[in-house]
């Protein structure tokens, strides 16, 4: 019984395979897009995607086209390939601004890439991208069924970024004075990180990395700035007290104070 279902099996694959072999050298464009549409209904989008390819440039100003094009961009959503699927959801919202399939385009345009992006550690250039495709669809479409999704999506990338900048904050707090003052650039990082990412949940490490870095600065200071330094290490305790009273960091941020201020010249 079991090897007669090989068998079966077997066939079934090679019928199979024939019948695409041959839609492959048909010259009648209407029926590769039938086929084409049979084979992404049963989930075959490779093989889908191969045929679209070649009828949708054919179908360009006839009536199929539209559908055509977005069974394109759908096929290589199937396959996982999302930065494909996403040239063609843009091209098809660009060519058919109020086409049947353009709000659901522009969402899947930003999803495919937020599926897609990469970790926190590498270039996050398709994740840039999957913000402003998702912002573009909430400009649009802010009462969509899909709006909470993508604003909930939004603020997931945004945190990855965040993440991104905060470990290189670590980084050049960890390196030191080492081939130059990475402590500014710990501080300078921090800076742009809560400019820009100002409702991040590492708001309180990034404020935290600040004073700390500002504080092992003071201590590398020459004379002339040592006294603006300290000064510097004072006001970022109070920028953190104000914000976070009971903060993790309190214990750490209320030595660097004590210490700072009790150098500070009452006649600078």
């Amino acid at each position: 019984m079991k090897k007669w279902l090989f068998f079966a099996g077997v066939t079934l694959l090679f019928s199979s395979c024939g019948e695409y072999n041959k839609v492959l050298k048909l010259t009648d464009y209407e029926a590769k897009y039938s086929y084409a549409k049979k084979y992404f209904n049963q989930g075959k989008y490779v093989r889908s995607a191969t045929l679209l390819e070649e009828v949708v440039p054919i179908f360009r100003g006839r009536s199929e086209a539209e559908e055509s094009l977005y069974l394109l961009a759908q096929s290589y959503y199937g396959q996982k390939d999302y930065q494909t699927a996403s040239e063609y959801f843009k091209q098809y919202y660009q060519t058919y601004p109020k086409g049947e399939f353009v709000e659901l385009a522009r969402f899947y345009s930003g999803y495919g890439l937020y599926l897609d992006s990469p970790d926190a550690r590498l270039d996050q250039t398709q994740t840039y991208e999957a913000i402003a495709q998702l912002q573009l669809y909430m400009e649009y479409y802010p009462q969509s069924e899909r709006a909470k999704q993508a604003q909930g999506i939004l603020f997931e990338l945004q945190e990855k970024l965040a993440y991104k900048e905060l470990m290189s904050a670590r980084l050049y707090y960890n390196l030191g004075t080492y081939m130059g003052n990475n402590y500014r650039s710990c501080v300078i990082t921090a800076d742009n990180a809560l400019k820009d990412y100002p409702y991040s949940k590492y708001r309180e490490e990034f404020i935290f990395l600040r004073i700390r870095a500002k504080y092992e600065m003071a201590l590398a200071s020459v004379e002339d700035r040592l006294q603006g330094r300290y000064r510097d290490v004072v006001d970022e305790y109070y920028n953190y007290t104000n914000e976070y009273p009971e903060g993790k960091y309190l214990k750490q941020v209320s030595r660097f104070y004590e210490y700072a201020s009790k150098r500070i010249s009452t006649s600078y």
